[in-house]
């Protein structure tokens, strides 16, 4: 399959709003040539990075918008528009490649439309781009309902967010210590001619210079290092971690801080690593393999303590909570596309029902740390608020460390440029029972 057009077939799905790139991509990857999948992911996750900015143009283009049954003519059209200014392929190839790609969508109709319009781009599109740099949403490539979040949030901040997020994310590892020292490690690189440098509040934590393929790093099929951005490193320092402790992973998948957590603490009494999905749980299993670590995986609703806690307390829980995923857009820029200003609300309700279930299952003198790859308050320091607020067991505890910005409670690291992405703790220790847990 051409990648223009296998590119196109992923992206359809998410306009049409039935799937993430997550899901729809690999799907079509199998169908093209090995020698194209990195073109094809390219031209699928650069399109929807600048999605905001080629929709508007798109509009100046075109007479009239596509209907729903024409998505996947619609994606085809912004595929050729990234090409176009984000790519340095050949004008002449990206527009005679695209076109070519109607024949498969069996719609004849659209050959005529597709190349007139990218042709008129080619001509065109530079002017009409700085005509439509006034609106805040082309000129930072986000939503109109996040780009004025973000706005809201952090006046002093959010252009740079915006522009963390539109920027290419960096590849960073975490050094396995049950196996190597950091400083082991990056001479190892060194040696194998990979520049890499020490992350700056991850004491396991290395940012390569240049992304490369996995296994191209030393040891890494051994489990010497694994690929994990840096605020998610910081989960397992922040926990405090003891030999003989008891602890949750909430929400574990696909086992990053699972892993993590095992590594720094080897000693641990047992480690439940839970996950609503079960096949969720395949991922979180072969990293435990091939770090040669050992983790009780349960598949269940985390809120549904009934159902799988055996009764016996933990001593730390870790509440990696299912938020916005608005600190991790550079990773998945889909999420401009697939996220909506309606899902913000429900999903910190369901951060709150969480927090409640997980709490009785917290020891007296136990520690809950919660943490989002939002940048959004609604769901982070707001929902700890209301948490503290009614639980009166509850204390938050200081936070060590230099990183992110402290807020009234706990504290937002925002994505950066060459650094780590956007993120959120908070700790929370039990300090007496409340009458629903006794």
């Amino acid at each position: 399959m051409n990648p223009r057009l296998a590119a196109a077939r992923a992206l359809s799905v998410v306009l049409s709003g039935k799937a993430s790139l997550g899901s729809s991509l690999p799907e079509v990857l199998g169908k093209v040539d090995a020698r194209d999948r990195g073109l094809t992911q390219d031209l699928a996750f650069g399109t929807a990075r600048w999605y905001p900015r080629l929709a508007g143009l798109a509009d100046k283009l075109l007479q009239k918008p596509f209907k729903a049954a024409d998505r996947d003519v619609e994606a085809l059209l912004l595929v050729g528009l990234y090409q176009l200014y984000y790519t340095r392929i050949p004008a002449h190839a990206a527009i005679g490649e695209t076109v070519g790609c109607v024949d498969k969508l069996k719609k004849p109709w659209a050959k005529g439309l597709l190349n007139a319009v990218l042709r008129r781009a080619q001509r065109e599109g530079e002017a009409l781009l700085a005509e439509l740099e006034h609106d805040p949403v082309i000129r930072v490539a986000h939503p109109r309902w996040l780009q004025k979040a973000l706005k809201s949030h952090w006046p002093e901040h959010w252009e740079a967010i915006c522009a963390a997020n539109n920027a290419h994310p960096p590849m960073v590892l975490r050094v396995n210590r049950r196996q190597i020292k950091r400083d082991e490690y990056l001479a190892e690189l060194q040696n194998a001619g990979i520049e890499a440098y020490p992350c700056e509040f991850s004491e396991d934590g290395i940012r390569l210079a240049t992304p490369c393929d996995v296994h191209q790093l030393p040891g890494f099929t051994d489990g010497q290092v694994s690929v994990q951005d840096e605020a998610a490193q910081l989960a397992a320092s922040l926990l405090d971690l003891a030999p003989g402790q008891r602890v949750l992973d909430a929400c574990c998948a696909p086992g990053g801080k699972t892993c993590h957590l095992l590594e720094r603490e080897p000693q641990l009494a047992e480690l439940i690593a839970l996950d609503l999905e079960p096949k969720r749980l395949v991922r979180v299993r072969e990293n435990l393999d091939r770090l040669q670590l050992s983790a009780q995986l349960v598949a269940d609703d985390a809120r549904a303590t009934e159902r799988w806690w055996d009764g016996k307390p933990f001593q730390r829980i870790l509440l990696d909570a299912p938020c916005s995923a608005t600190g991790v857009i550079r990773r998945h820029p889909d999420i401009k596309l697939t996220r909506q200003a309606d899902d913000i609300a429900p999903l910190a309700v369901l951060q709150g029902e969480m927090l409640d279930a997980l709490w009785p299952t917290l020891e007296v003198g136990g520690v809950l740390l919660y943490a989002t790859c939002s940048v959004l308050p609604t769901e982070n320091r707001e929902v700890i608020a209301a948490f503290l607020e009614r639980t009166l067991g509850a204390r938050e505890l200081a936070l060590p460390g230099s990183f992110g910005l402290t807020q009234p409670h706990g504290r937002q690291l925002l994505p950066q440029e060459n650094g780590h992405d956007g993120f959120y703790y908070a700790k929370l220790i039990k300090i007496a029972a409340q009458p629903r847990d006794l």
